[in-house]
């Protein structure tokens, strides 16, 4: 009987049972019904044998032919027939037992007494044909009276049947309440009366394992997981301060980080940069001293850089190193973040250390593209304590430091990249123009002595002139320069800019300048811009030098690209002519400054017409 654990097969077993009960009682009362029926079908034809019985008297007694007398009498028998035998189909049928079957033979004998006389060729007495019909009549209504007694016993077991089906139903509803109160109801309100206590926090509350099958699975998953809820909330605090405690562990690296990063933006030299972070490493990580070293590119040689905190004696003893003859200093093949302990001090390798009362040592190796490049050693007074987290904290700054460092030396060497550069500019533009000037005036010095050795007088004032036209031209070409290398841009719009070189321009020449500025743009970069400013410079002084010009144009129009277009009206020049040697230099620096930046330059000239300059940069 263990299927009956189970809620679903009690309800179908309830369910069964109370739907058989249902069934039995309507089969029972529809066969009552159905000999309802029939009887009273009966009762119905008995009596239309009564009224044929007085119908026949009535036609024999009007002497009525003898065929129409047989027609009903055959009439008669099927009457009696139908009622013998009854009809299943109407329902038709008399509920037959022994009173009936023994009143039922009587009418018969009735019936074949009248059916005798009313087929005799002799006149029978009316007397006695009357007396025989009402005896007929009388057997008719004793057998009616019997069926309606017993349709009455019927009706009566009918009414039985319906007030126990009523019962019944009532029955069946007090029994399904109850056993949804017991195997349902009940469940669900200690469920949830356990719920209520779980929801005001008790996580101890259980429900009795219990009941239906299906009740005690859902029980037993209740009690689980109020466990299990138990437990975690009973780990819940200690899980929610391990959890607090590495978020700040977290945050305090992040800050660390973020305060490195943005001390390391700030220094100006390496040993400043060091220095500093010596300092802040050490308070980060509480120890007692930092170092830091830097290697030479061999990874031969560590020397050290900054330090903090650190006795001088030891600075003095380890101020150079060679990898391997101190633990500080790791080849570049083995170079990795750990702890070193120090043990003792005859140790060959830590000795200074322990002298200094130091107890362990923790190396980074500082890399920056997987080259080492040097290493912070963090002393301490007791063993440290270095996890994942802080390993990958200080190889973070440390890797911030070598970017640092590198950033540093990549300015430096851009900068003296850039001073060379200047430097070889200012060495060519001083050869191209006041270097070969000094040496046309040196050509007519000796011109000079030679032609007042010769008492040429004519001759002397030629070349003084000569030597005066000279040196005006090597000053107005140390002027030039002076403007070159004097000259910033303090705006972001290049506009300003030009107009105070074109402002310079025709205040020392005489030549009339004009400046057209269109379209809209991203602002140049004020190196873009001073590259740009200085090849203008060199066509203005182009135009000076040899265009014989009278007005100067200067075209800007901003956008992607910018183009910039430098036009004069003076005499023009060939490309035969632009082979010439002072025209040639002036046009090849304005190309060496054009690619410098990256921009494009056409020189478009013809002769008496006026040349112009095209510079195209792409941003």
């Amino acid at each position: 009987m263990r299927w009956l654990n189970s809620l679903s097969a009690r309800l179908l077993a309830l369910g069964a049972a109370l739907l058989l009960l249902a069934l039995m009682s309507i089969g029972v009362t529809l066969w009552i019904t159905h000999q309802l029926d029939g009887g009273a079908a009966a009762v119905n034809e008995a009596g239309r044998l009564r009224m044929q019985a007085w119908r026949l008297t009535s036609l024999w007694q009007a002497q009525t032919p003898p065929a129409e007398i047989e027609r009903r009498i055959e009439q008669f028998d099927r009457s009696m027939t139908l009622l013998r035998d009854g009809d299943r189909t109407r329902p038709l049928f008399v509920p037959w037992d022994e009173a009936l079957q023994k009143q039922f033979g009587e009418l018969t004998v009735a019936w074949h007494e009248l059916d005798r006389v009313w087929r005799a060729d002799s006149q029978a007495n009316l007397s006695e044909v009357t007396a025989l019909v009402e005896s007929f009549v009388t057997e008719i209504d004793g057998l009616v009276t019997t069926i309606e007694t017993k349709l009455a016993h019927y009706t009566a077991l009918l009414n039985l049947f319906q007030f126990f089906m009523m019962a019944l139903a009532v029955a069946a509803a007090l029994i399904t309440m109850y056993v949804g109160y017991l195997f349902v109801i009940q469940p669900l309100r200690r469920l949830t009366l356990a719920m209520q206590r779980v929801d005001e926090g008790d996580f101890s509350a259980r429900v009795d394992v219990g009941g239906p099958r299906e009740f005690e699975e859902l029980a037993n998953g209740f009690n689980h997981m109020t466990q299990t809820l138990q437990q975690l909330y009973g780990h819940l605090e200690r899980k929610v301060q391990d959890k607090t405690r590495d978020l700040e562990g977290k945050q305090v690296r992040l800050q660390a980080l973020y305060d490195m990063a943005t001390f390391l933006v700030e220094p100006n030299t390496v040993e400043e940069l060091a220095r500093g972070f010596a300092q802040k490493v050490r308070q980060l990580s509480g120890a007692a001293a930092a170092a830091v070293r830097w290697s030479d590119e061999a990874n031969a040689r560590y020397m050290m850089l900054a330090s903090d905190a650190l006795p001088e004696e030891l600075i003095n003893e380890e101020r150079c190193l060679e990898p391997g003859v101190c633990a500080c200093g790791q080849p570049q093949e083995t170079a990795r973040s750990r702890v070193i302990p120090i043990i003792a001090e005859d140790d060959r390798l830590l000795g200074n250390c322990a002298k200094a009362g130091y107890k362990s040592l923790i190396s980074v190796p500082i890399r920056l593209n997987r080259q080492v490049m040097g290493e912070v050693d963090l002393f301490f007074h007791e063993a440290p304590e270095f996890s994942d987290e802080d390993q990958a904290l200080y190889d973070a700054l440390a890797g911030h430091l070598a970017s640092a460092v590198e950033s540093l030396r990549a300015s430096a060497l851009l900068r003296e990249a850039a001073v060379s550069e200047e430097r070889a500019m200012l060495a060519r533009e001083l050869h191209d123009s006041i270097a070969q000037s000094l040496a046309f005036l040196k050509i007519q010095v000796s011109l000079l002595r030679q032609a007042m050795g010769n008492c040429e007088s004519a001759q002397v004032m030629q070349i003084i002139e000569e030597i005066d036209t000279g040196v005006k031209e090597s000053t107005n070409d140390v002027r030039e320069l002076l403007v070159h290398f004097r000259t910033r841009t303090n705006s972001e719009d290049i506009e300003q800019a030009v107009e105070i070189t074109l402002s310079k321009f025709e205040h020392q020449s005489g030549i009339h300048t004009r400046l057209n500025v269109t379209g809209h743009g991203v602002p140049l970069h004020s190196d873009t811009q001073l590259q740009l400013l200085h090849v203008i410079q060199e066509a203005l002084s182009n135009v000076r030098k040899h265009a014989k010009a009278t007005e100067v144009t200067v075209d800007i129009k901003k956008g992607t690209p910018w183009r910039f277009a430098v036009r004069d009206n003076g005499v023009g020049f060939t490309q035969r002519e632009a082979q010439n040697t002072d025209t040639h230099v002036g046009l090849q620096i304005m190309r060496e400054r054009a690619e410098r930046i990256g921009a494009k330059i056409d020189i478009q000239s013809e002769p008496n017409v006026g040349s112009t300059v095209l510079i195209e940069l792409e941003q």
